[in-house]
Order: C-alpha cells, then structure tokens, then sequence
C-alpha cells in the first residue's frame, strides 16, 4: 500500500500553516489529503506521489475588468482543491472526485476526446498541455476533494483547471523544458498562460485550442496562483502586472454566501458573460477604426489622451450593432471606467490606510454599477448584499462572472460566526429554493496555489 505515515500526513498540515493557512483549515486539509491517498491506493496508484493546493478567489473590486485591460482586487479563500497526484510511466491521465465517488480518464493527446461535466476541464488540460509541450509524456493519477461551492463565481473551475496542469506539469518536469523557460518566467507569466488554457487564446509561442467557452482574462487564475494570506492584491492586466498587496486587519474576516444559483461556465450563463467580453472587442475595434490607434484593450483606448474617455463615450452611441444597441454599449464604458479608474484606486487607498469604513460606500457603487450597467446580476445576488448590508458588514458585493454566484460581506471578526448565521436564516427567508443550494462560510484571506 502507498498510504503516507500518520507522521507524514501532519507534515501535510505544517506546510500548509507555513504558507499563512489558518491551524482549523490546514488540519482540515490535511485530513483530505488522506483520503485522497486512500482513493489512489485502490486504484492502484503508484507510491511516487506530491500534493498541491488550489484555492478559489474573491474578487473585492474589478467586475469584468481583466480582458479589458483593467485592475482588480483580489484575494484567496482558505477553500479550495486538495489534490494527492501520483506518477505514471504513460500518457494517461486519471482524476477521482473523491467525494462525488466519480473518476474520469483522459490522456496526453492533441486529440483526445472531449468529456462532458467536470471532466471536460480535466480534458481540456491535457490536450493543451500536449499541444503546447510535446515531449511531455508521463500522465498522472491524481484525486481531489474540493469544498468551494460548484459554479459560484468562486473560479471552481479554473481551480480544478490549474490543479490538473500543476500536476502534470511536475510529472513531466515542465518548469525545466527549453519551451517553457522560454515563454514562462514569473508566476504571474503561468497565471497568464493558464488563462489562455481555459479561453482558448494562444499565449506567445502556445498555440492555442478550444477552452471552455469563456472569453474572460485571467482575473481568476492571477487570484489562485498569486494571492497571500492576509492580504489583498492588486493587479493589472493585459499585460499582466502585480502593482500592490495590502494587509487586511486582523480584527476582520471575509463571510461569503453563494447564491446558490449557477451560473456554469460550460452553459447557462456563458452567452450572457461572453456577451460583455465581446461588446470590449467590439469598441476597441471600433476605437482602433475611428481613431486610426492600434490600442489593444479598453484600459490602453481610455488613456490614449485626457479627451479619450469622453470620445469613448461618444463613439459607444454611434457603433451600436444588432447584438448590442448604443445605450448598452455606453453603460459598458461607464462600468469598466468607474470600476477600474475610479472604484478600485479608491478602495486600495482604504485598504493602505486602514480606512476599512470607506469600502462600504465604494462597495455599493459598484454594486449598483454591476445591476445597471453590466446587467449581471439575479435577484438573489441582489438580495444577499442588501441582507449584508443590514446586518451591519463594513463592505458587501457581488462577485464573479455574475448571472448567478456570489457575495462577499467584509465583517468584524469577533462577529462573523453569528454573522453568517443570521444571513443564511434571513435569505433562506427570502429565497428558500435557492437557499436550498446555497453556502456561507468565513474565510480569512488566504494563501494562493502551492505545491509540495
């Protein structure tokens, strides 16, 4: 059997506490991590085996602002993907949903088939991953647990995403390839190409090939890969840059709520989120035409010159389309430039001085900037942040792709046990079929993705 050592396997919780994971949570973990081995053991998996964490995200600030060439907020949550990966000597890849009982089988192929649910992202890895380093030859076995709550706007799936190339990419020794320290060379440069995987865009030399569905960025992915415990980064994108990380107070936690209604990245909700990515394109294009520039994102058009802005605006009313009309093209402009000039400048601001009170106000205007504007919001999301607010957060909004997901509410510590509590009743209340399927639960900002 290649079951670890007791000893061992607390090995797996004081790794994880190193990196800033609370004692609770790297415990809890730790737990998984075993039953993961249980699971490869009987399937016969061999003993040369590593762990990796994978986190989901909370976007505090940046609603659909990273394809845009935009900023975002970000953190990681203490919930995530705890995955054991075992070695093989061949081109196979196995995946075992530990707590679902389910498991899939892919391989290392240009071609291989596409599978439905879940694993169509594990499939989704491997292929590129073949595409785009052909020498790699050596699948993995590898068994998972995930407790984030499935298409909530918490990047559950580009977890899953990540965790699969994370494990194939030790298999193979991928960091020492020529090609991949050719075109690789930060940790923000991965998040980069991991976004690629999943929308499908080549990244410079890496062709690319069908992702998911989704035209976004790779807000999620940066989020995983490069978050801290206790903080809260900033990012801008297109092209990618770390420009700041703030300590969040001790005094204060995170109470998130899904929704419980989903908004999958494969259906659903994908035509409505690839709607506001397409509607960028389009006014960049439009953009480039009328003003004979060759800017290659929305950010990159705004700052062209102090008139820009204005002129953007102005264009959005008169190059409307059967897809999208003038008025929803204007409202696109003022979201992405009130968020990512304005919304989250202000709220790092707070976040630097300890201004904690000043988020709420900012919070709200991008709240009702994501209602009006984008048009990405369901009643139940709108629910939820009115909840929070009335039960006293500093800060609430939605977060995510929108058209389902989730909330965050900024609370103090001492109060989040109770605070959780009392909103789960009031929107079980309001929304019991959704309340259904929702979750809530505190998290303090956590540690991004890590392996060992």
């Amino acid at each position: 059997m290649a079951h670890r050592s007791t000893a061992t396997a607390h090995d797996d919780a004081a790794e994880l506490r190193h990196i800033g994971m609370s004692p609770h949570a790297a415990t809890s973990r730790m737990e998984a991590l075993a039953r993961c081995d249980r699971a490869l053991d009987a399937i016969g998996a061999s003993a040369s085996r590593w762990s990796v964490w994978v986190p989901g995200r909370i976007e505090l600030f940046g609603k659909h602002t990273d394809y845009a060439g935009g900023r975002s907020l970000l953190c990681a949550v203490e919930r995530g993907f705890v995955v054991r990966a075992a070695l093989r000597r061949d081109h196979a890849v196995r995946a075992i949903d530990v707590s679902a009982d389910e498991q899939c089988e892919t391989s290392l192929d240009p071609g291989a088939d596409v599978l439905p649910g879940w694993p169509h992202y594990v499939a989704t890895v491997a292929r590129r991953l073949a595409r785009n380093f052909p020498h790699a030859n050596r699948g993995v076995d590898l068994a998972f647990e995930s407790d984030l709550p499935v298409a909530a706007g918490m990047s559950s799936s580009s977890a899953l995403m990540i965790a699969v190339f994370v494990s194939l990419a030790k298999s193979n020794d991928l960091r020492s390839s020529e090609e991949f320290r050719r075109e690789i060379f930060s940790r923000e440069e991965l998040a980069s190409y991991l976004g690629c995987i999943e929308n499908g865009q080549s990244f410079r030399s890496f062709a690319g090939h069908a992702g998911v569905g989704t035209f976004g960025g790779s807000q999620d992915h940066v989020a995983i890969m490069s978050s801290e415990a206790g903080h809260v980064v900033q990012y801008s994108f297109s092209p990618l840059r770390r420009e700041a990380a703030y300590a969040l107070p001790p005094t204060h936690t995170f109470v998130v709520a899904s929704s419980g209604v989903t908004a999958e990245k494969t259906a659903g909700a994908r035509d409505a989120y690839n709607r506001a990515s397409r509607m960028v394109s389009h006014l960049v294009a439009e953009w480039n035409r009328s003003a004979k520039r060759h800017d290659a994102t929305l950010a990159d058009a705004a700052r062209a010159d102090a008139s820009a802005p204005a002129r953007l605006r102005a264009l959005a009313a008169a190059v409307g389309t059967t897809e999208f009309d003038g008025p929803s093209l204007v409202k696109r402009v003022d979201q992405f430039m009130l968020e990512s000039f304005e919304l989250v400048p202000a709220a790092a601001a707070a976040l630097a001085t300890g201004a904690l009170h000043e988020l709420g106000p900012l919070a709200a205007r991008s709240q009702q900037a994501a209602e009006d504007w984008l048009g990405n919001q369901v009643p139940e999301t709108r629910t939820l942040v009115r909840q929070a607010r009335e039960l006293g957060a500093v800060a609430a909004s939605a977060f995510g792709a929108g058209f389902g997901g989730s909330v965050w509410a900024l609370v103090a510590l001492s109060e989040a046990t109770g605070f959780a509590q009392s909103w789960s009743a009031r929107y079980a209340a309001e929304h019991p079929a959704a309340a259904l399927r929702a979750a809530f639960f505190t998290s303090p900002a956590g540690p991004g993705a890590h392996q060992w």
